[in-house]
């Protein structure tokens, strides 16, 4: 097929870089947002999200003439809605007592209402919105054939997945493989012809169901495997043994490769997606159930350690070092580090944040210092929860002239201990029952 106009649906950590993307490919892009700011924002040249070589390439697609943004849809050959799927956080679902979280569906199915009157024969329709098992089949499909027209007949329906990782969105929308879920073969086929205007690596064909269950089975696998890492963090604790030196040894068998623990699980994907599997089928679930209450409750986890390497956390002055939910982004969706200091802050601690990728986060109830020389100035304690690359570079001589406080805790393994034991820090690592 031949597309000459692709209409993307949400410009945020995904949609954006899809949409400048394909203008950068000869394609006539409008960009759809229900934020008239993130609209005004992009059509002035400018965008609102961190994302390495976003802005370079965004201006060039600006500057192409190929892409504007808009507050709702046009007529295009093909539309692609990547709007968010978080979780309902006023409602839970209950399984035989057992409460568990409900994907809020609410923006997919505006976003599929607002193609409605705009849809034509021969149109091809993508969500790449993380969802549920047959979101596609069952909610997304009888929305669009309010048209009158038919999803595999009249149009095509598919369901692709977004498979990139923040930092690297650029590089792997272009060389990742690609999976395309259509509802007829046809489907597939068309929505497999619209990324290979991009995609260099693999496309492969599927039903839109499988496609699905694919997206959510990479993530929970991720999130199974990061449990496991954090559950050994607390039994290292316990027993008086260093997780970061034990986990490298038990990796030296040909068949075992344990994961890096921390301060939990963030992100729109690896702690949202195992939710949706538990919601569609609790019954069928309770390894994934259990995995999500561990990294859950790891917050909890550090916040324990803390105290116990403050004495007390009430009246205690803490310098919370990063709020991102990974490494050098700015995407502070379900960040574990953002719940760490609201735990903090609930047992009366004082806590004084920095994030350098977004210093002008509003997040309620959180002060964030502008420079983190003044967010370690007047603490007890330094608390590193982030392994931003800022944070790991920090020299112990001049962190030690600019604050009061001599206790650091690394939650990420972000640190050598003996650097900054030997300018006088006591050194407490999240894992580590040697230092505890």
């Amino acid at each position: 097929m031949k597309f000459n106009k692709v209409c993307v649906i949400g410009l945020g950590y995904i949609g954006l870089p899809t949409a400048a993307t394909f203008a950068m490919h000869g394609i006539e892009v409008l960009g759809v947002d229900i934020s008239p700011n993130i609209i005004e924002t992009l059509n002035r040249g400018e965008i609102h999200i961190h994302e390495p070589g976003l802005p370079e390439i965004f201006s060039d697609a600006i500057k192409s003439g190929k892409f504007k943004a808009a507050l709702k849809p046009e007529q295009a050959d093909a539309f692609i809605i990547a709007v968010p799927t978080p979780f309902k956080h006023d409602e839970t679902g209950e399984y035989h007592g057992t409460a568990y979280k409900l994907a809020d569906m609410n923006a997919v199915t505006s976003a599929a209402e607002s193609i409605v009157p705009h849809l034509k024969k021969g149109n091809v329709v993508i969500l790449e919105s993380t969802s549920p098992p047959r979101t596609t089949l069952d909610l997304v499909a009888p929305i669009l054939e309010k048209s009158t027209l038919k999803a595999g007949i009249d149009f095509h329906l598919c369901y692709s997945p977004e498979r990139v990782l923040p930092g690297q969105i650029l590089r792997e929308l272009i060389e990742n493989s690609r999976v395309i879920g259509g509802v007829t073969p046809e489907s597939a086929q068309a929505g497999a012809d619209l990324y290979a205007t991009f995609v260099k690596g693999q496309i492969i064909q599927t039903d839109a169901t499988t496609a699905e269950m694919v997206k959510l089975m990479e993530n929970t696998y991720r999130d199974v495997n990061i449990a496991i890492a954090n559950e050994f963090s607390r039994l290292a604790d316990k027993f008086g043994v260093d997780v970061w030196e034990a986990i490298p040894i038990a990796n030296l068998h040909p068949r075992v490769k344990i994961l890096s623990p921390g301060p939990g699980v963030g992100g729109h994907c690896i702690s949202v997606d195992p939710w949706f599997f538990v919601e569609a089928a609790p019954e069928l679930t309770p390894l994934i159930y259990n995995t999500r209450q561990v990294n859950d409750s790891q917050p909890q986890f550090v916040v324990d350690v803390v105290k116990r390497a403050l004495g007390k956390l009430k009246g205690k002055k803490i310098a919370a070092l990063g709020l991102a939910y990974k490494p050098d982004v700015d995407d502070l969706r379900e960040s574990p580090a953002v719940e760490v200091v609201h735990l903090l802050q609930k047992k009366d601690a004082e806590v004084l944040a920095c994030e350098p990728f977004k210093p002008d986060a509003n997040l309620p109830g959180i002060t964030i210092a502008p420079t983190l020389d003044e967010s370690i100035h007047d603490v007890d304690a330094i608390l590193l929860l982030v392994r931003h690359s800022e944070f790991i570079k920090l020299d112990p001589n001049h962190v030690a002239k600019q604050t009061k406080a001599r206790i650091v805790i690394d939650t990420v393994n972000g640190w050598d201990s003996t650097d900054w034991t030997k300018v006088g820090f006591h050194f407490v690592k999240l894992g580590s029952g040697k230092t505890a």
